[in-house]
């Protein structure tokens, strides 16, 4: 029969997938609003809408943040990630598709490995290694378009801000307390929405486009609002829920799924892929899943050396 451990970690996948699906559908509902709206200011319009979302679901919960040196530390990471991370996640958004971007975050895992092996000592099988490259050969082929210099920049700003989400990943685990994530999503992007004000209004003041409020229907309005909840506030507690029971790395594992749901809803709405981006999808879905089931295996060998 299997233990407790075992139970939760099975039982926290599921909220993993809904994370992913959250994600993938978001990019592309955020490409759709980014159409109308700057970058600059959907982020903060999103943040507004999910931390009011965040905010009733806490309170309808009765739950609050304890405030400790640990949740000060968990709430800074939101500066971070949703803050720097989305907002270069936005800029870059504008000049490629919502099915490129959703590729592009396939390779999260990839740096969430890279950064626990440098930051945590964590020990890489050959295996393992040899995933990552293969899933970097990947991520060549969906992104390299010969005269295409119009999207480079959306590509470079798109892998900064996968390389900072990674960075939370790993961060997030070692910090993260054994309950209320909900409260410590809620800081995390109350935290977010101050770095995005202010960001807002320092690229304003410096004569870019920082701030671009007025002329949106309601439509609008209520599609950047929508977005933000599924984007930031339901992608969030749902990670951030399965991660108590999880390690980074065995969290990271589900990643590759945001790439699925992203471009079946980028179909939806009339995007397609060439077949040399296809091709590089599947190395890097095959790669991280390889990834996934290395981690599996390697756990598996724990449990089963200490008996239980």
């Amino acid at each position: 029969m299997p233990n407790t451990a075992t139970y939760r970690r099975a039982v926290s996948a599921l909220p993993l997938v809904a994370a992913t699906a959250c994600w993938g559908a978001g990019t592309v509902v955020t490409k759709q609003v980014l159409d109308d709206i700057a970058p600059l200011t959907l982020l903060p319009m999103q943040l507004t809408a999910s931390c009011a979302f965040l905010l009733v679901a806490c309170l309808v919960r009765s739950e609050l943040l304890t405030w400790s040196p640990a949740t000060r530390r968990l709430t800074a990471l939101g500066l971070l990630n949703p803050g720097l991370a989305y907002a270069l996640g936005l800029l870059g958004l504008v000049s490629i598709t919502a099915s490129m971007s959703v590729l592009l975050w396939a390779v999260e895992p990839i740096l969430i490995v890279l950064l626990a092996v440098v930051l945590l000592r964590e020990h890489v099988p050959r295996r393992l290694v040899f995933a990552l490259a293969v899933a970097v050969a990947g991520v060549l082929l969906i992104v390299y378009q010969p005269g295409a210099d119009a999207s480079t920049v959306g590509v470079v700003l798109t892998l900064a801000a996968v390389a900072c989400c990674a960075l939370y990943t790993v961060a997030a685990r070692q910090l993260l307390p054994g309950d209320a994530s909900l409260p410590v999503v809620l800081a995390q992007q109350f935290a977010a929405l101050a770095f995005a004000v202010v960001l807002a209004t320092t690229v304003e003041l410096a004569g870019g486009t920082g701030w671009s409020l007025g002329g949106h229907s309601a439509a609008t309005w209520a599609a950047a609002g929508a977005s933000g909840c599924l984007y930031y506030g339901l992608a969030f507690w749902f990670y951030l829920g399965a991660l108590r029971d999880l390690d980074a790395s065995v969290a990271g594992s589900f990643l590759p799924l945001i790439p699925v749901f992203g471009v079946a809803a980028g179909f939806l709405v009339g995007e397609r892929l060439d077949a040399r981006q296809w091709l590089g999808a599947l190395v890097v879905i095959a790669a991280t899943a390889a990834m996934a089931v290395q981690r599996s295996r390697t756990e598996h060998d724990g449990v089963s050396a200490t008996g239980l």
